[in-house]
């Protein structure tokens, strides 16, 4: 390790940056996290399920290969091994795996099925770039230990209730399902899956997989030349194909526009495609169980709707799949039209535990990409981005600390945010310089004259602000930006002049 010395002498000081890939929040976008988080998770509690909370760190062993796409062991999380001949350890990918391992370790514990929330910041070793960082927020709810798709319909629909409660109407979202059942199924009509050797063909299933998940951005043309030999984008790279004939690759793309007007028309164009596919059919009987779960809870296609064109990219989802859409339109970089697009997927995984106990444990969940949600609310105007801060309590004469920190006391005993001014008080322009970085609303005030008379003073910070920025607004005439009003009434009058702040903002 560095002494912290040049090879001239000079002290080498650390660069004041965040890591490639990292960023830090501040005030508001905590604030405005933990304000959705507490919405979603109350949802989530109201349904049944508990908070668990999970280790950062999970061993190698126990994460196994998880990130889809990825051959090399190991490639895509951050790890370290934990002294000479000891296990590897790794920051968790996601908030899945580390449930696998907990629904296997306390096994014998835990309520069966076993229903848990969790939510917090997972971390991936991959290439970042714009609004793409290594580490970000996930918010998860998931059911271990039944096969019964009641649970994958309840999961839908407790995530169609979490982006209502938080802010995003029905109209500006929508829950599509669908089922990696009747895609095999439709595999197995193309000649791409062998129901007696799961891994014949398992290279060409992935292609598949990642090609149709990308039809939204690639189109059908793009999905079909993956389909067969592969694809040359406008850059000029090529990615190879799954290699399948023109007759296969027609199927699955059958597959792709196989929704219709209605959840039971889907279902039967969907019946029709796997033909006489065991795995197909039992699918698509999954995905008429849900639909009928969710119509009788009230659930309709204007919120929920099956749709084959959802796959998601994971390969251990082994049942229905989802995610929720958003269906408003932003203006992106270059000021186009689009689409916001996904803000939460799942599915089923019922191989997922099997890792630890060699048996097959049912289970499903849904994440949400906290981050990208919050972005949605800005979006919408569901988030106002308030960064209101604390009731300034000045200091005009030093030996009187006693007496500003008694009446701090009052206002944070009445539940108002406040703090005193612990700078330097020589000067009061910086108290007050100080007060507006805060974006603080009120200043209080108390010098030798006001202490004799038993007075404070209050400012108004946030009317100052707007009287100087148009002087004539007619509303503000009779309310001075400064009011001078006894000790006694402090916590009432500031508690009245927030509420007035509050409606005129």
């Amino acid at each position: 390790m560095s002494d912290g010395k040049k090879s001239d002498g000079k002290i080498r000081r650390p660069r004041a940056e965040t890591p490639k890939g990292f960023r830090d929040y501040f005030g508001a976008e905590v604030t405005e996290r933990r304000a959705m988080l507490e919405a979603i998770t109350a949802v989530y509690h109201r349904y049944g399920f508990d908070p668990l909370e999970t280790s950062a760190v999970e061993t190698v062993e126990a994460l196994g290969k998880f990130l889809p796409d990825v051959d090399r062991p190991n490639e895509g999380v951050f790890g370290w091994q934990d002294g000479e001949d000891a296990d590897w350890l790794a920051l968790r990918y996601d908030l899945t795996a580390p449930l696998a391992r907990v629904a296997a370790q306390f096994r014998n514990d835990l309520p069966s099925p076993y229903r848990r929330y969790a939510f917090g910041p997972v971390w991936r070793n991959e290439k970042p770039g714009p609004g793409r960082f290594r580490q970000f927020y996930q918010c998860d709810a998931d059911t271990v230990g039944t096969a019964s798709v009641a649970a994958d319909a309840e999961i839908c629909a407790m995530l169609s209730d979490a982006l209502e409660v938080v802010g995003i109407p029905r109209g500006d979202y929508v829950v599509k399902v669908n089922n990696r059942k009747v895609l095999n199924g439709v595999m197995e009509v193309a000649g791409v899956l062998d129901p007696t050797d799961p891994e014949r063909f398992a290279n060409e299933r992935g292609i598949v997989l990642r090609a149709i998940d990308k039809i939204d951005r690639l189109g059908p043309e793009g999905v079909r030349a993956l389909l067969g030999e592969g694809r040359k984008d406008e850059s000029g790279d090529f990615t190879k194909g799954a290699g399948l004939s023109a007759e296969q690759a027609e199927v699955v793309m059958g597959f792709t526009t196989a929704k219709r007007e209605s959840g039971t028309a889907t279902i039967a164009r969907l019946r029709e495609l796997v033909g006489t596919s065991v795995i197909g059919a039992e699918g698509v009987e999954e995905l008429e169980t849900i639909a009928a779960l969710l119509d009788a809870q009230g659930y309709g296609p204007d919120r929920i709707l099956i749709d084959p064109g959802v796959v998601r990219g994971l390969g251990y989802y082994t049942g229905p799949v989802y995610e929720a859409e958003l269906t408003f339109e932003i203006l992106d970089e270059k000021g186009r039209k689009r689409q916001f697009g996904s803000v939460a997927g799942g599915g089923r995984y019922d191989d997922l535990v099997k890792r630890f106990t060699g048996q097959s444990v049912p289970a499903t969940g849904v994440s949400i990409g906290v981050d990208r949600l919050l972005a949605a609310l800005h979006a919408k105007g569901r988030i106002s981005g308030d960064t209101t801060g604390p009731v300034v309590v000045t200091v005009m004469d030093r030996d009187r600390m006693a007496d500003y920190m008694g009446m701090v006391a009052d206002l944070r005993n009445a539940g108002i945010r406040a703090e005193v001014y612990l700078g330097n008080p020589k000067n009061f322009g910086n108290q007050l310089k100080y007060a507006d970085k805060r974006q603080s609303p009120i200043a209080v005030i108390q010098g030798g004259n006001e202490a004799e008379k038993g007075t404070v003073i209050l400012k108004d910070l946030i009317l100052g602000a707007q009287i100087a920025q148009n002087a004539t607004l007619e509303e503000w005439k009779d309310r001075p930006a400064q009011v001078e009003i006894p000790r006694a009434d402090l916590v009432a009058e500031v508690q009245k002049m927030l509420a007035q702040d509050s409606l005129a903002r």
